[in-house]
């Protein structure tokens, strides 16, 4: 009992000291799935380590975790070292931890009730070997439950919250659901994020609005929350996503691309954001 009360007074610690040394924390956040939340995470910590950043990217999103596909580290197996577990070193700024890297089958689920998910996360932050970071960004679930809930307790000086979503009123309604579970936990809304906002044709050029248009930016002028931008649908995105291959990196040029950047210049000057 003594042994096991030391151990997690130590835990605590290292947790501290991890913490301790990345400037800011960024949680991206979604009230439902497939609104494109780990594509908008992934292109963010890439383009932060694009301008020679210190960033990580943290994967708490325990059954369905993606990032590893998305950065082509897929099938990668991460080390222990002398100062605790390595993250994969993406790119010269980017470092990634995620549970698909702990796992040899990649198509074996993970079925784990809330503690040992609580856990898992705890050890991301406190046993991984972060170093100096100017950047974390975390990629969580969808929704307001486990894991989002124990990242927030687990890093209380949380910098910030991003929220994806897309314009349809299901998602809107779920996402104004994830602002104020970030307002009830005191976590900052950096801002919102509407993702799939209309499709331009290739061939014409004219724009159709799949999913309607400008529901994310009503949803933050209506919960006075910063409206940080409209990604318009991006065949291209999907392609690179699936071949691991951020789509910022590749294609900064496009219009989505530069719509990616600016989205991310909002991020950085947030003033919830330490330079």
């Amino acid at each position: 009992m003594e042994d096991r009360k030391q151990e997690q007074i130590e835990q605590e610690q290292r947790l501290k000291d991890n913490l301790s040394r990345i400037k800011n924390k960024i949680i991206v956040l979604s009230g439902k799935g497939g609104v494109g939340k780990t594509t908008v995470a992934i292109n963010l910590a890439y383009a932060l380590a694009m301008k020679g950043l210190h960033v990580g990217i943290m994967d708490v999103d325990i059954h369905g975790p993606n990032i590893a596909k998305m950065l082509g580290i897929e099938g990668e197996q991460l080390m222990a070292g002398p100062s605790g577990i390595e993250p994969f070193q993406v790119i010269p700024h980017l470092k990634a931890i995620s549970i698909a890297l702990l796992t040899r089958d990649q198509d074996a689920p993970i079925i784990w009730r809330g503690p040992l998910k609580m856990a898992t996360i705890k050890q991301f932050i406190s046993d991984v070997n972060w170093g100096d970071l100017d950047y974390l960004i975390v990629d969580s679930p969808p929704g307001t439950g486990d894991e989002p809930l124990s990242t927030c307790q687990l890093i209380p000086d949380i910098n910030g919250a991003v929220i994806v979503t897309t314009p349809q009123d299901v998602a809107i309604l779920d996402s104004r659901k994830t602002v104020l579970f970030a307002r009830q936990l005191s976590i900052p809304i950096i801002g919102i994020i509407e993702n799939m906002s209309g499709f331009i044709c290739p061939h014409c050029k004219e724009k159709t609005n799949l999913f309607g248009i400008d529901g994310g930016k009503k949803a933050a002028a209506d919960l006075n929350v910063p409206f940080l931008g409209h990604i318009p649908i991006e065949p291209e995105m999907v392609t690179y996503g699936d071949s691991g291959k951020p789509f910022i990196h590749y294609q900064k040029d496009t219009e989505t691309g530069i719509i990616l950047n600016e989205i991310v210049g909002k991020i950085i000057s947030s003033e919830s954001i330490t330079i």
